[in-house]
């Protein structure tokens, strides 16, 4: 497999230069091996070289060269379920701890963007979730009400409320969390390659993990450089773009595409009166479309696209149409950059983890949160690689492949057909 360079994007033209992290010479040992260079193993290989334990991750290509370099930039801290549905699932005990972390998913990487001085644009001035009907706007409240029942400070927008922090009157009303922020994610991805570097662990790009063998208590990594890897633990973390590494596993998630398109700066009192206060936004839509500016004032759109990478700007046209459907005050739209990257969607909408044999875990599936939640679950990872006792709020779960996952080109098309379908009539 050849290492294909960075995929053209705003972030790739403006994030920070790259630290080394150069493709795995000589074959070596590790405590941990970390297959996929995204927010889930740079978090892990930071938090166990922090814990001394020798950490080292192997990335395909480039570190953040999967959906780590090319997401939204929108830190959520949230999961698909509300938190009364996950008490439903799984029943207080269980519930409650997995609530905790994800809630404090975005605490953690602000911290971490503070405490190691990463340059990645962050802002933490909440995320509003809008809802076009009147019909739609009491769940989001309710919503609202379950967070901040558990201390989330969390406020319920009626129509000029937000239509007066985004800026369009195109909705109903909403909710505000005020928990959420952004980032730019390149440049966070490489301030953790940096971090994790810093505190001694090894990160090598351009280095395909080819085959896992165990060998009496260890596993040994084959890679593409002909180098090897001898680990007593190994963690998969490949989320959107896993491969036929491990048996079945890409089978367990739709790697779903997701586009983004940005403007070039705006300026001007139109342009200063959307997003006035800093805040992220998405919609309520199952197919949801969400935007943002950055700091140089650019507006985001990012929404589903086909399955199929994008072969040219036509591809992007539905989101520059809901754009200026949204913002008609801003006029015609010139756009600097547009993108697209693979999210992993699992079948019941929650992170997946397994420890499908002795040594081995995989962490994967964010459904299209992964700033916070992966950089959470790369964390509560490496806590249980160092002690097994410790407490774990995620579900650990076998690995159970979607049924005719070979048919995923269809899944994801018809998934999206239905759904716009259904957003039509509602």
């Amino acid at each position: 497999m050849s290492v294909r360079a960075l995929p053209p994007s705003l972030w790739a033209d403006t994030a920070p230069p790259a630290p080394p992290t150069p493709p795995l010479a000589e074959s070596r040992k590790a405590d941990v091996l970390i297959v996929g260079g995204g927010f889930t193993g740079l978090s892990a290989a930071l938090h166990l070289a922090e814990a001394g334990v020798q950490a080292c991750v192997l990335e395909a290509h480039e570190p953040g060269w999967g959906a780590s370099g090319r997401n939204g930039g929108q830190v959520n801290p949230s999961l698909k379920h509300d938190p009364d549905e996950l008490v439903q699932l799984y029943g207080h005990a269980r519930a409650e701890p997995l609530i905790d972390a994800v809630s404090r998913s975005a605490d953690l990487v602000f911290d971490l963007i503070a405490r190691h001085g990463i340059d990645c644009q962050p802002v933490r001035k909440g995320w509003i979730q809008a809802a076009y009907a009147q019909k739609d706007v009491a769940a989001l409240h309710a919503r609202a009400e379950q967070w901040a029942k558990r201390g989330v400070t969390t406020l319920q927008l009626d129509r000029a409320a937000v239509s007066a922090r985004l800026g369009t009157e195109a909705f109903a009303g909403g909710w505000l969390d005020g928990r959420a922020g952004s980032i730019q994610p390149l440049a966070y991805t490489r301030g953790l390659v940096r971090a994790a570097q810093a505190a001694g662990a090894a990160v090598h790009g351009g280095t395909e993990v080819t085959a896992l063998e165990r060998r009496g208590t260890h596993w040994h990594a084959s890679t593409s450089t002909g180098a090897s890897v001898t680990a007593e633990q190994v963690l998969i973390a490949t989320n959107g773009y896993t491969g036929a590494l491990w048996p079945k596993l890409s089978s367990t998630v739709l790697a779903a595409n997701s586009f983004i398109v940005a403007t070039e700066p705006l300026k001007g009192a139109a342009a200063d009166a959307i997003l006035p206060g800093g805040e992220t936004a998405s919609t309520s839509q199952r197919l949801l479309l969400y935007f943002r500016k950055d700091a140089q004032g650019r507006l985001l759109m990012g929404g589903r696209g086909h399955f199929a990478d994008p072969a040219g700007p036509a591809d992007f046209a539905h989101l520059e149409r809901s754009l200026e459907l949204l913002f008609p005050q801003l006029g015609p739209l010139r756009y600097e950059s547009r993108w697209a990257g693979r999210i992993a969607v699992t079948r019941d909408f929650m992170p997946h983890v397994h420890t499908p044999a002795p040594g081995v875990t995989v962490a994967l599936g964010y459904n299209g949160r992964g700033i916070a939640l992966a950089t959470s679950m790369g964390k509560h990872v490496a806590t249980r690689l160092v002690d097994a006792g410790a407490d774990f709020p995620y579900p650990v779960t076998p690995i159970q492949p979607i049924p005719l996952h070979g048919l995923q080109r269809f899944y994801v098309a018809g998934g999206v057909a239905w759904y716009s379908l259904l957003d039509r009539l509602a």
